[in-house]
């Protein structure tokens, strides 16, 4: 899309960040074929190697998440250069999000004809803003990008997840995914209660329960699956696996669920 950026090992992405009209001027709409031939290469290599045995997932970030990176330059604790963008520039931030949803949307697309039959969409600092904000900077765009790929493949499952989202489930679930991904700040039987029975969801055991005794591990997942119900539930943890956590723990996660049968 014409960002410089890269990824540092401790640090994360790195970006010249966009502060200006100008620098907006400059994005253009990815290719994703010549930009990410690896992406397609791998789906199809994954579809060939699982089968019917497991489903292929394709991964996006959310237009506001996105840009956080490319206002802020890099991570953020306080995510304040964005929020000054939104307060004083709400048009030029308008025009980026509206260029990183239709490149989202596009390079969703190209999963999906690369063999992805998921999609799951990170808005993972969407979190951070206030109501208001948060309908007219994330939750407008979230819709754009699922609108757009609903359009063309109606039939393709959406996942969509937002870190510390306890007090945006509600919004989550009318953004047009067929899926909410809870994060571990909420039970699942209270999430069940409050985006309603008909809706999908997925999670959500803290990925630092996989670091605790072998009984607890069991103890805790058997428990998210009861507390979620057999009715559409992905069991997941509710954000992503630390890199330090055991392999034999992961597994046993992993089998405990495969092992688990509901209650007739």
């Amino acid at each position: 899309m014409g960002c410089d950026f890269d990824i540092l090992e401790k640090e994360g992405p790195v970006v010249k960040p966009i502060t200006c009209s100008a620098d907006v001027d400059k994005l253009h709409a990815i290719d994703p074929l010549s930009a990410t031939p690896f992406v397609k290469e791998a789906l199809e290599v994954l579809r060939k190697e699982v089968g019917n045995e497991a489903t292929v997932l394709g991964f996006i970030g959310a237009p506001y998440t996105l840009a956080t990176y490319l206002v802020e330059g890099a991570t953020s604790r306080n995510y304040l250069k964005i929020k000054q963008m939104a307060l004083n520039e709400p048009q030029l931030l308008h025009r980026l999000l509206s260029i990183m949803a239709d490149n989202l949307a596009d390079y969703a697309i190209f999963q999906i004809e690369s063999g992805a039959q998921v999609i799951q969409m990170f808005d993972s600092w969407a979190g951070y803003l206030a109501p208001t904000e948060y309908d007219t900077f994330a939750g407008h765009y979230q819709k754009v990008v699922i609108q757009k790929v609903k359009a063309k493949y109606p039939d393709v499952p959406f996942i969509f997840y937002i870190a510390q989202s306890g007090a945006l489930l509600e919004r989550m679930a009318a953004n047009g995914c067929d899926i909410v991904s809870v994060d571990w700040t909420v039970s699942m039987d209270e999430a069940r209660k409050r985006i309603g029975p008909k809706m999908g969801v997925q999670g959500n055991l803290d990925p630092a329960v996989l670091f605790a005794n072998p009984e607890a591990i069991q103890r805790s997942t058997l428990d998210c699956i009861e507390k979620a119900g057999s009715y559409k539930h992905i069991m997941n943890l509710g954000h992503g696996i630390e890199a330090t956590t055991p392999e034999e723990n992961a597994k046993l996660f992993v089998d405990t669920v495969k092992g688990y049968r509901y209650k007739k």
